[in-house]
């Protein structure tokens, strides 16, 4: 049985097979780089994250003490290494700062261009 996310982006046509379809560049462009040594380096093009506006909210934490970012994206979204969908829907660069002080809050939302309501 597939992933329910896996699903969705195989029938929005996305497919890259560098990276797992949970990673935050699966789906996006390659390109291949030839130095003069004739090594070629593959890198994956520029990824432009969501304005904030564009995530439904789903509900907010409010950061305790030894709050990790993994654990939060572990208990919200069942999945540690889904951390950057977090940082992505607070506009964040820099993980940690999400947790660095008690009391922010963070906003965990669907996923990018997903609505929860019907």
């Amino acid at each position: 049985m597939n992933n329910p996310l896996e699903t969705i982006l195989q029938q929005t046509g996305l497919n890259n097979s560098y990276f797992e379809s949970t990673s935050r560049y699966y789906g996006l462009e390659t390109e291949i780089l030839e130095s003069k040594d004739h090594k070629k380096h593959v890198f994956v093009k520029r990824r432009f994250i969501a304005q904030p506006e564009a995530f439904e909210l789903l509900q907010e934490h409010t950061v305790n003490q030894d709050d990790r970012l993994d654990n939060i994206a572990h208990q919200y979204l069942g999945d540690a290494e889904q951390f950057w969908r977090i940082c992505d829907a607070n506009a964040v660069m820099h993980p940690n700062r999400l947790t660095e002080a008690i009391g922010n809050i963070i906003k965990i939302t669907m996923p990018e261009g997903m609505s929860g309501s019907k």
